[in-house]
Order: structure tokens, then sequence, then C-alpha cells
């Protein structure tokens, strides 16, 4: 790759600058996953070896197996395909036309092959995988299948590349479950080097406030369903990803940093000459790191311990979502590396916060792109010694590469280091001048189990809630109890149960937050307590999720009934049901998740095998053993009662 950056740069953390809690929770990472991750890479690097005494992979092929693999390519494609000269590059894509993020992808393959073969390889479109988009389905039985789709994507992937036709991958997804799922599944042929094409955010629209004010004023019944819609489609506007902070621009925001996207490509609007040259240059830079080259970059070498600290540290600067709580958890694993919520807790205390998007600020990601964006990002980070620069990246050795941003000139594609420092600091601040000391997302533990809290966008005075509990077993009750007025005056903790991995797919409970939001607004003190998600979304009320043990699996959640006094204390990081543990002890569960023959349509059903296994969400919410383990991370059997899974 063409990079221009400043050789008189120091190195940031090749001599012992780097922050002291990062440094220590990368070592105990590293020594916590030493026997797994062993492992891990003694498979890759026999498979590695195996590919460079080979030639390209198909050459293992026999004839029969060989001539199935291309009998569909053009036939200007077949003579290279069976000279064994050309490395292989398979395309995975998420394509479809319902998720904005991803419809661009529609023309991505032939900018790809083209581009691959230019650079001397050829490429084939290896497979799909699904790609459900969680705005369509946000309080519908869909969502229950969300975080479920991320082990089906993982799997999809892991067949498109089970032919042993390839040397390296393009990976073609932006959203929610699908980058996970991408990686996951790539992970598991470490050995090949994977490239991840963005396909970038849409233009602003309607700013985010102006949406969330519309959704609110909706909720209390002010206007119409029109009006909603013309809001919401002012906002949700044209092809490439919705520009609010969520989890499909933490996705870019962490694939980045972990070097899985060439430099400063993650933010670029779709249908621009830049956004197509980068695209082109991902297809050519899939060829120049395969193991048949000078700079073989595996994807299980690119994704090690201080990778998965590095998207950590990112996650928590900018104020990320918190499916990667889960997410990050699931990746590491794969990569045969044991990520804990510890982990996390200690560096959100370490990480400030340097960026405002919404819901966290009013500016969208394109504001953050023109702020300086990745670049100034990374930059500060790596000076500051709060993440490792001695990473193997795809686009070489070292996150310095990721100081350059990429532009045009006269036609080329170049990269030079950005210098200078944020455009607005409104959006972005460096770490000297933080919006604040820590990352917003923290732990919380008490006698409930263990939560996850986002709070860069809860104003101080509701970051300690106590009130008495309110009980619901489906998100439809407590949105039937506001629409009635059942909720109105009164200070309350909303639990929201039944909601976990296990129970029914762990939804997003997204739709609980416009009313939630009216109710804080009037002056009343709430919060929400669940085993479910919130989502990348999560905004100004305080919400405690991911509450594990979950209640399908006899957590203490379960136990709860009205009235009793909960204590949510994001200061202090504790969740406490305030009730004498004597009288916890005589209670029995109360409540049930759906039961197999209640849990059916929207193709739920056919999901029964993810609910007995589904781990819980500290330990990632999936169905994989750590790599290099045998044992699965899910590890607490199914749960009592029929269909309970």
């Amino acid at each position: 790759m063409n990079l221009t950056r400043n050789p008189d740069r120091r190195e940031p953390n090749g001599g012992g600058r780097m922050h002291p809690v990062v440094r220590e929770v990368t070592d105990r990472l590293i020594e916590r996953s030493r026997a797994s991750r062993t492992a891990y890479l003694a498979r890759l690097d026999a498979e590695a070896e195996a590919a460079r005494e080979r030639g390209p992979a198909r050459s293992a092929l026999g004839c029969a197996n060989l001539a199935h693999g291309f009998a569909g390519a053009p036939e200007t494609d077949k003579p290279d395909l069976r000279a064994f000269v050309r490395p292989g590059v398979a395309i995975v894509s998420s394509y479809n036309d319902m998720l904005s993020a991803h419809q661009p992808y529609e023309t991505y393959p032939p900018i790809l092959k083209a581009a691959v073969r230019a650079a001397g390889g050829i490429a084939q479109f290896a497979g799909g995988v699904p790609a459900m988009c969680d705005g369509i389905t946000q309080g519908r039985a869909g969502m229950e299948l969300s975080l479920y789709s991320r082990e089906v994507i993982a799997m999809a992937t892991a067949i498109a590349l089970s032919h042993d036709m390839f040397d390296a991958s393009l990976m073609l997804g932006v959203c929610d479950k699908i980058v996970p799922g991408l990686l996951i599944g790539a992970l598991h042929f470490g050995h090949l080097p994977a490239v991840f094409v963005p396909a970038g955010p849409m233009t602003s629209g309607l700013p985010n406030k102006a949406k969330a004010r519309t959704r609110q004023l909706f909720a209390e019944g002010k206007v119409g369903k029109a009006e909603l819609l013309d809001s919401e489609m002012q906002s949700y506007h044209s092809p490439g990803t919705c520009t609010f902070y969520g989890t499909a621009n933490s996705n870019q925001v962490m694939i980045e940093v972990m070097g899985l996207h060439l430099p400063g490509s993650t933010f670029v609007n779709p249908r621009t000459e830049l956004r197509e040259a980068l695209t082109r240059a991902a297809g050519r830079r899939a060829v120049e790191i395969t193991a048949h080259g000078a700079e073989y970059a595996p994807v299980g070498r690119v994704v090690d311990e201080k990778a998965i600290v590095n998207a950590c540290v990112a996650l928590l600067a900018t104020g990320g979502s918190t499916n990667h709580t889960m997410h990050l958890v699931a990746i590491a694993a794969a990569a045969g590396v044991e990520l804990l919520w510890d982990d996390l807790a200690d560096l959100s205390k370490a990480v400030p916060l340097l960026t405002r998007m919404y819901p966290n600020g009013q500016a969208d990601v394109n504001h953050f792109q023109a702020a300086g964006g990745m670049q100034v990002l990374i930059g500060d980070l790596l000076d500051a010694g709060l993440l490792h620069n001695d990473v193997l990246t795809i686009a070489g050795q070292g996150l310095d590469h990721y100081r350059s941003a990429a532009d045009l000139k006269d036609g080329e594609l170049v990269w030079a280091e950005r210098t200078e420092g944020s455009a607005d600091l409104d959006v972005l601040r460096p770490v000297s001048d933080p919006f604040s000391a820590d990352g917003g997302t923290q732990m919380l533990d008490g006698n409930l189990g263990r939560a996850v809290i986002k709070v860069s966008a809860v104003k101080k005075e509701h970051l300690v809630v106590e009130a008495p509990a309110k009980v619901f077993d489906d998100q439809l009750e407590l949105l039937r109890a506001f629409e009635a007025g059942e909720l109105d005056g009164q200070d309350f903790v909303a639990v929201i149960r039944y909601q976990g991995p296990s129970a029914n797919g762990m939804p997003e409970l997204h739709k609980l937050t416009p009313p939630m939001a009216v109710l804080l607004d009037r002056g009343q003190k709430v919060a929400i307590v669940t085993d479910g998600r919130m989502s990348g979304a999560s905004g100004k009320v305080p919400a405690a999720i991911h509450l594990s043990p979950e209640a399908a699996r006899g957590g203490p959640i379960a136990l709860v009934q009205d009235g009793d006094p909960i204590r949510l204390d994001s200061v202090a990081g504790t969740l406490e049901l305030l009730v004498p543990a004597g009288e916890l002890a005589a209670r029995t569960p109360q409540g049930a998740p759906l039961t197999d023959a209640q849990w059916v349509g929207t193709g739920r059903e056919l999901f029964e095998a993810f609910r007995r296994t589904a781990g819980p969400a500290e330990r990632g919410a999936g169905i994989f053993a750590l790599n290099g383990r045998s044992e699965s991370l899910a590890g607490a059997g199914p749960a009592e009662g029929d269909g309970a899974a």
C-alpha cells in the first residue's frame, strides 16, 4: 500500500508508554487465553504452511471437485482457475435490498472481481449470508431471531469458505449481527486473510434529535402515524448505513481499529468516487496479503489479544453500542481469546469518552467523519498509549497505518497521514480534553446478577435510581400499561424479564425508549432492568441490560415482585434488590418464558436448538465453543420447564 507517513514519528507504545490499565488488561487476557490461543494458532500455522507448499488452495482438489468449483465461471476465467497460478479470493456478501446499509453491495462483486484480477488473483462469489434489519423487526416477533442470526451468519460464512477454493476472502457487511457473524466465521478459517469491505453511511437527513422528538410526540398521542412516518423517512432516506451511532457504526469503528478495513475507508459515503476507489483497493489488497505473497496477513493473526483490546478501547472511547459487550466476547472466543466483562469494566474506567454522536449527542457519523473521523481518533489514542501499535493489520505491521486518510488525487487513490487534530470539538475531542473521564459503558454487580449500563447519554441526576419495581414478562405489557395511563405520576423501575438468549433470543427492547423517555421528561424517576437488550440506540433512560443470569436460567430477576425496592447505582456500579436475603430465599420464581408450543410463528420454531444451547450474555450469548478449547462457552445446560430451553 502507498501510505505516506511521518518518518520522524516516535512509536507510541514500543517503549513502555502503554497506559497501565490497558497493559494490565492485555497481559491478563494473554495469560488467561494462553492454552486456547496456542491451540488455535497451532492449527492456523499448520494450515498456513500447507498453503505455502501447495500454492493456491484449489490445487489440492481432485479433478471432479475442481470442475464443479468453476463450472459456472465465465469462460474467460476457466483457464486461470485451472492453471493454479492466480490465488483465489472468496467474496462473501450480505447484500439485500431491504437493508439500506447493504443495498450498495449490489454492485460490488464485478468491481471486486476486476480489481482482484488486475492484482493477479481471481475472485468468485463464494456465498451470501442472511442480513436482517433490526429497524424493521423492532417490537415484532422477528426481533427474537436477531441475535441468533449472528450464529447463522457465522455458519453461512463457514459454508461459503468450506469449498477449499480460496486463499483470501472479501467480507461485505455492515450492520448489527452481520459483521460479528462474518468475523466469527472467518476466524474459523484463520489462515485465510480477510479484508472487510464497508459500504459507508447515507448522507445526513433529518437530525436525530428531531426524529426522537417526533417519536415521543407519537408515544404521547400528539402526532399521528402519517407525521411519524414522514419523520422516519426523512431520517432513513437513501442507501447507506443509518447515521446514528448504534451497533452498525460501532461495528465499523471496531473493524477499522482491529486493522480489517483499509485505513480511512469506514465512513466514506456510498456512490462516491472515493468509495468506489476504496472498494477496488480492497480487492487488490486481498491478493497482496495471501500466503503466497510477501505481506501475508491471516485473519487469525490480525485478530489477537492486542487487537481485541484495541477494539474494546475504541468502543468505549466512542460511547459505542452495548451489543458489543456480547459480540466482542464471541469474536474473541472465535480467535481463541477469552475476553470477560471484567476486562471491559476495567478498561471503561481508564478510557475517556472522546466523541458525541447520537444518542450520546446531536451529531451523526458524517459529522464525526468531517471532524477528522477515525484517523484523528486512532492517532490520539495511540499517542496516549491507549491503543496497541504493535499489531498486524491488513495494511501492514503497525496500527500507525491507520493515522492515514484516503483521498483521490488526479483520479489515483492515495493515503496521507492526518497530522491536524479535530475540526469540531463538539463532536470529537482529544484525550487531553475528553467529554468525560470514562467511556460511559459500565458493568453493574449485585444480588440481581451482573448487567451492563450505558450512561454516556444519561443525565447526572438519573445515574442513581431507587424506586419500586413494576414487573413485566413481555415488553408489550409495559407498552399497554403506558397507553392506559397506568404508569403516570409514579417513580418505578421497570423489570422486563424472560427476554434473555435462552428465553426468546434476547430481543432488543428499543420500543420501550420513547414511552419511558416521556415519563422521564415529565419528572418521574424511572429506569429499566432487563435480561434483554436495548440496542446501540440506547439513550437517556437509565437501563441495566443483559442481566445475567437470565430469568429462564433461574436468575434472581425471576424472584422480583411488584413493589420490591430496587436500587440502580451506576456511580457505584451496583444493582440491588432491596429485599432481605431470607425473604428472597423463600420465594419461588414468578412467570415463565414461552413454551415450545407458544414460541412459534415468524420462523421462531426453527430456532429451538439455539434456545436450548445459547450461553449467558456475559459469555457472548452464543452457541460456539471457545476456539482451541473443547467445552462450550454456553455452559449452562437447558433451563427448567417445558420449552424454556
